[in-house]
């Protein structure tokens, strides 16, 4: 069978995250008032701000932007991760980064399944931050156990789902009418189930374990916690969430609100309270909270140097903080943030000059080019351009801050920090991407594509 007869991988994965935001939407009715606020909040700032729109429209971004959106699930065992890889792949979705979130409590590792080329990017952004649970940060011995059992008896995938997985690993590609069939039996991985595989008591064990746990554990599988779109402006957003009836997080997570937006901003809804019948007591339902909605707004991706002064800014405005901010200390939080980050430039020239952030070039005028050989020259005298890349990734504080405050008060808090990047790629079957070396890799290949096109040596630069 030829290559020419299989569904484009780009494809697929637009029409996968289509299909998994329309189930969510149904399964969730306010995701669906947050995409409409999501969708009127991006209108007004493309007309109030015509630069800006040009510009996304000119890198491609304004294309993606309404269709971009990350979800989140969490598995239990490295099986179940390493079949999600597989899954993931066959929609050229591969693991980048790694993030381990037990200093904050959060009793699991993670990473993020994406496409890793800026081409790929821009046909479809979909994101899906995957956690694994730690079951050996469950101090409790028989609860470890009972957990452990619980989830060697689930299987998350349908036979067909993983009968089409082996079939396009062995084939190389998936038909159109396989992709149509992958995209069903996959959802049924995600979706949520609300008969628990555990007794009442279970449940409440594993729950005043960690929240989490409970969330991982006592259902039939990994049902997506939360899919988030894309905004241009989260204050915006947050400040109007109330109006549709939507409860926001206290404090949006990540940088202050800037004038070029650095990494990713973040903030949710507060979880949702669903009904569950557990196995012993399925006439009288009891209640699980864990899924919610959440918005983010992304920024340039920081070079280590930058990754390096944003985490030592960060640190100072907490420290200086002192604890976890709330309705009530938000806007001290936010003053600390904006005083803070005065220390790193906040406009693209000064990005860039300083080597704190990535950027693609363009050629903008090659009459200007001149006897300029290398990059930097060809900036300097107008014959090339620069657009900065999107981040594509999470950030390990925000992430937790984002879990932190879905689970609930009386979220356990005292787990040890080990991080354990080896076992998590054991668990994997595969080493996670670097992030920052798929950012630079982006770079170089525009500056490449320039120096081409303006005749010059890339070897002589």
């Amino acid at each position: 069978m030829s290559n020419s007869s299989f569904v484009d991988r780009d494809l697929l994965r637009a029409r996968f995250s289509d299909a998994m935001s329309q189930m969510y939407r149904r399964e969730v009715p306010q995701y669906g008032t947050l995409l409409e606020l999501v969708a009127d909040t991006n209108r007004a700032v493309l007309a109030a701000d015509p630069a800006l729109a040009q510009r996304l429209r000119a890198s491609g971004d304004l294309e993606r932007l309404s269709g971009e959106r990350h979800g989140a699930i969490r598995v239990g065992t490295p099986e179940e991760l390493r079949d999600i890889r597989r899954l993931f792949a066959v929609m050229g979705m591969t693991a980048v980064g790694y993030y381990d979130l037990s200093p904050a409590g959060v009793p699991v590792h993670s990473t993020a399944f994406r496409a890793v080329h800026e081409d790929a990017l821009r046909a479809s952004p979909f994101r899906v931050f995957t956690s694994l649970l730690r079951l050996e940060l469950v101090e409790d011995t028989a609860l470890r156990e009972l957990a452990a059992e619980l989830l060697a008896k689930r299987r998350i995938f349908t036979d067909r789902a993983l009968a089409l997985i082996d079939q396009c690993e062995q084939a190389g590609g998936l038909t159109e009418a396989e992709g149509e069939e992958f995209i069903a039996e996959a959802l049924h991985t995600f979706r949520w189930h609300a008969q628990a595989t555990v007794t009442a008591a279970q449940y409440k064990a594993l729950h005043d374990q960690h929240r989490l746990v409970a969330d991982v554990v006592a259902f039939k599988g990994p049902h997506i916690n939360h899919l988030t779109p894309r905004t241009l402006d989260i204050d915006a957003v947050q400040r109007d969430m109330p109006a549709r009836g939507i409860s926001p997080k206290a404090v949006i997570e990540g940088p202050p609100r800037r004038a070029c937006p650095v990494l990713l901003r973040q903030t949710s809804f507060k979880a949702l309270q669903e009904q569950v019948a557990f196995v012993d007591q399925p006439d009288a339902p009891g209640a699980h909270t864990a899924r919610f909605g959440e918005i983010e707004q992304r920024g340039v991706a920081l070079t280590p140097k930058g990754r390096q002064t944003y985490d030592t800014l960060l640190a100072a405005v907490r420290a200086e903080f002192g604890g976890t901010p709330d309705e009530d200390s938000a806007q001290r939080y936010y003053a600390l943030l904006d005083k803070h980050f005065q220390a790193l430039p906040d406009d693209e020239a000064g990005l860039r000059a300083q080597g704190l952030a990535y950027f693609t070039y363009h050629v903008i005028d090659a009459g200007r080019a001149g006897q300029a050989r290398d990059i930097e020259a060809l900036v300097a005298n107008g014959a090339v351009g620069f657009t900065p890349i999107v981040y594509e990734d999470f950030l390990p504080v925000s992430a937790a801050g984002i879990f932190q405050s879905n689970l609930g008060e009386g979220a356990r808090n005292d787990h040890l920090a080990s991080s354990n990047q080896a076992q998590f790629h054991g668990d994997l079957g595969a080493e996670v991407l670097d992030e920052l070396a798929l950012y630079a890799q982006t770079q170089e290949r525009s500056i490449a594509r320039c120096l081409s096109a303006l005749g010059i040596d890339s070897a002589a630069a």
